[in-house]
């Protein structure tokens, strides 16, 4: 059986840890509080580009991020990302991060796109 935590209460933990180290983070959109996947929008203010991750899990269970669509991006391509996204699968829960140091604590590896 796969033990899984509730995403609202994953969130919440994120979202603590992103404060403790001063990284400015808040949830855009909220999902399932059970069992909605999470996309991380990745703002970096000086470059002026975004990173949109979304949260998978590998063949073997583990939980990892892969970056959807052109990594590196402007912010209007990852919002046309998040809006489809959000239509397909209104559970979804959309945190934003901005970070002039372009910072974000991952729980799992990061899966390049195929």
């Amino acid at each position: 059986m796969n033990e899984r935590l509730d995403t609202q209460h994953w969130v919440a933990a994120y979202l603590r840890r992103c404060s403790v180290a001063a990284i400015p983070a808040y949830v855009r959109f909220r999902g399932d509080g059970a069992r909605g996947s999470v996309i991380l929008k990745i703002v970096h203010p000086p470059m002026a580009v975004c990173r949109v991750l979304i949260e998978i899990t590998d063949p073997e269970g583990r939980a990892g991020w892969m970056v959807a669509g052109h990594d590196g991006g402007s912010e209007v391509e990852a919002e046309a990302y998040i809006e489809r996204a959000r239509k397909r699968d209104p559970d979804i829960w959309v945190i934003e991060i901005e970070d002039r140091l372009d910072r974000h604590p991952l729980d799992g590896r990061l899966v390049a796109a195929r």
